[in-house]
Parts: C-alpha cells; structure tokens; sequence
C-alpha cells in the first residue's frame, strides 16, 4: 500500500460534493498529522469523523519531520505550521502530497515532492475504474458549480474534462 501526505484541501473540496469516500477507493493511504487532524480538520462539522471512517491515518512526527517543518517556515512564509508539516512528511517518507493549496504546491515542487490535487484523484479514480463515466462527470460539475466559493480549482481544467463528455 502507497502512503500519501495529505493536507486538507483536498478533503474540503470532497465534501463540498459529498463524495468524502471516492478517494479511499484508490489502493492508498491516506496519512495526515494528528495534531493537524485536530487543529484543522474542523469545518464542516463532520469532516473529521468522516475521513477517520473513510481511514485516514493519524500519524505523529517524526525528529526529523519536525526538524524539517521548522526550517521550512522561513523559506516559505506562506504556508501555515500544517502545511509545512505535511509537506515535510512527504519529502522526509518520499510519498506524494495530497493538496490543492497553491503555495503549498509551489513550495512541493521546489522541494521536488510530488503532488495531487482534487482533479488529478479523479481522473485517477476515472482510469482505474473506481468511478465510471457518470460519476466522473457529476463530480466536474459539481465542483465547477462550487469553484469560487467553498473549492478553488483551476477553471480551465474542469472545462476541458467536462468537454470530453459533450
């Protein structure tokens, strides 16, 4: 099993749809830092104990997951504490980011940590098969309908997904 460094973007974006479980369908695992899981995971209501079901994993830092957050605040003083952090557990277990947040984005790919999105998860969902083409195509949609508000998604990629279903 892959283990993915998540921050909560992503998630938010899920929920917006309600389609918090869809991600779990891929053969991965999840991982978030419990202190982030508590601090951040807050709104909605429901989100944390949904993602607890759907298997997100609790993890705790390591010294050197720690370390590297720390030195990370400097070099990017955009991103909060828990954005650092998870961006640090992916680089230090080499495994993929999880997130939509663009300086956090910015900052993985200067550390040369691979990223996902929201978008990237469906498309992932969509080719594997976890999801078929009506699922797929309910999810653009209802993201497009929320990007602005509650999701921040690039427009033109949505577009040019739904476009292939016109």
């Amino acid at each position: 099993m892959e283990y993915i460094s998540s921050d909560t973007s992503v998630w938010i974006d899920f929920s917006a749809i309600d389609r918090i479980e869809l991600p779990f369908r891929l053969p991965y695992t999840y991982i978030m830092n419990s202190d982030a899981i508590n601090d951040e995971l807050l709104s909605p209501v429901h989100l944390r104990g949904e993602l607890l079901r759907c298997g997100l994993i609790s993890v705790e830092l390591t010294l050197e997951e720690f370390d590297l957050a720390e030195e990370f605040g400097p070099r990017y003083p955009n991103l909060s504490i828990y954005d650092r952090i998870a961006l640090a557990i992916a680089k230090v277990r080499k495994i993929i980011l999880l997130t939509g947040d663009g300086a956090l984005r910015k900052a993985a790919k200067c550390e040369n940590v691979g990223i996902w999105g929201t978008i990237g998860v469906l498309d992932q969902l969509l080719d594997g098969s976890y999801i078929n083409g009506d699922e797929y195509k309910f999810c653009l949609l209802e993201l497009q309908k929320r990007n602005g508000r509650e999701v921040r998604l690039p427009k033109n990629e949505i577009t040019v997904r739904l476009q292939h279903f016109k």
